[in-house]
């Protein structure tokens, strides 16, 4: 009997760690190929994680809710074979050893100082009001870096928050026997003892008898985080047109039967909104933007993430690549597929991030719009809402009549200090303009 190694897959460019949220598997349970053994969750997306050989389950070498770095071993399997020695099935990632992976996910570690290594140290970070990422997390425990002390540090994050580097950084002049902490170029506001006090003291809660108490999922509590430090961040500014979507309308109830039977996919309108807004950021580069200290970084690529509500009542951001590329077939399977995987979770992490502007579509669940939250780090969302018949006043060379048409709302939210109203007013106005101008004879392509 042979003895596999099985790795924690790459899962993305930027993501280097994952935490285990459900082994499928146990040990003794025979597996067969492609089975999934365990269910693990980045800060995006949670992803399943399937085994490429068949043979027994001997070992799990993590337990649910650690954070294991990818390339780690996370499960021994014994399979059929002659050999006696070792193996490791590696799933896209070249790394064999999990400290090499560890080092390689943690820029900087290999150059600390290597003599009495500390030992894992167990914090109870809820303790904390701080926030602090899993990487964050992981490095202190490995260090015996205590919450007291994690929470001395000062960071050089987004509203204070610490990172990697302000870590590291911390533990190497900790080593080098200085024990200062590390200063930001933030100014620090001084708040009044009392006043801190306050502020760190929990508010008293009563709760009655026929309440219930309901514990924030892990990724409940990530959107919260997200949300939070959205608003914090950018200054947000609504703007709102109506728009006439008459001949969209009628379009799509006249092909939407036979793009069925030609494409084996329903359109729906989605992708129209995702090609209108493709078009609108090319007309207005400037919304397509990200903002880095003083720096406004402008995209090259436009990716239109498309907000989608989950079973569980959880909301994931799904990103089409290149959406301006793609012809409305395309965008329509493009669409479906990431929708539907959703649904599932079964979206790999790289399909949930470098998006560029979002997409959210609050008429699906019957509202005429909506004031949605930035997609940090982008500038802009767009809310599109519930299409109603309406009537409306409409302009003929025999004079002004009022007639039923198909009217919604689109609402777009974006940070004043790069978008001003001119070009947040003008952009959704655009958006609207390739909506209302919707050609009712135009071919399916």
């Amino acid at each position: 009997m042979a003895r596999y190694e099985l790795l924690l897959p790459k899962m993305g460019e930027s993501v280097a760690e994952a935490t285990i949220i459900k082994w499928t598997k146990q040990p003794g349970d025979h597996i067969n190929l492609d089975d999934t053994i365990l269910e693990i969750a980045t800060d995006k997306v949670d992803s399943e994680v399937p085994s490429p050989v068949e043979g027994k389950l001997v070992e799990h070498l993590f337990k649910v809710d650690d954070v294991v770095q990818v390339g780690a071993v996370i499960a021994i399997i014994e399979i059929e074979g002659a050999s006696t020695a070792a193996e490791k099935v590696e799933m896209a990632q070249p790394e064999p050893a999990q400290k090499v992976a560890t080092e390689a996910a943690i820029p900087g570690i290999s150059q600390l100082p290597a003599e009495s290594q500390p030992v894992a140290a167990n914090i109870d970070f809820k303790a904390s009001e701080r926030f602090y990422s899993p990487l964050v997390k992981n490095i202190a425990k490995e260090e015996g870096v205590s919450l007291e002390e994690l929470d001395t540090i000062k960071g050089s994050g987004a509203d204070g928050r610490l990172t990697k580097e302000d870590l590291l950084n911390h533990i190497k002049t900790k080593k080098g026997g200085v024990t200062t902490t590390v200063e930001t170029t933030a100014p620090v506001k001084e708040v009044p003892v009392q006043a801190e006090k306050a502020t760190l003291t929990p508010t008293a809660t009563s709760v009655s008898g026929g309440d219930e108490i309901i514990e924030m999922d892990r990724m409940r509590k990530l959107i919260s985080d997200h949300m939070v430090m959205s608003k914090q961040t950018s200054p947000h500014v609504t703007s709102f047109v109506e728009a006439d979507v008459t001949n969209l309308v009628l379009w799509r109830n006249k092909v939407k039967k036979i793009f069925e039977q030609r494409e084996n996919e329903k359109i729906t309108f989605t992708p129209i909104f995702v090609e209108a807004v493709a078009r609108a950021i090319k007309d207005f580069p400037m919304i397509n933007v990200s903002v880095n200290g003083t720096q406004i970084i402008k995209k090259k690529d436009i990716n239109i993430g498309m907000a989608a509500a989950l079973p569980s009542g959880n909301l994931i951001v799904p990103v089409i690549k290149n959406a301006d590329q793609l012809n409305l077939v395309g965008l329509t399977r493009a669409v479906n597929d990431l929708a539907n995987r959703a649904r599932t979770s079964k979206l790999k992490p790289d399909e949930t991030q470098n998006g560029t502007f979002t997409l959210t579509n609050v008429g699906s669940f019957g509202n005429v719009m909506g004031t949605p939250i930035i997609n940090q780090p982008q500038v802009a969302i767009l809310a599109v809402g519930a299409i109603k018949k309406k009537p409306a006043v409409l302009e003929t060379e025999h004079g002004d009549v009022i007639a039923i048409r198909h009217m919604m709302f689109l609402s777009l939210s974006y940070d004043h200090r790069v978008v001003d109203g001119a070009l947040g007013g003008s952009f959704v106005r655009r958006v609207a303009d390739y909506l209302e101008n919707w050609d009712i004879n135009r071919e399916v392509s």
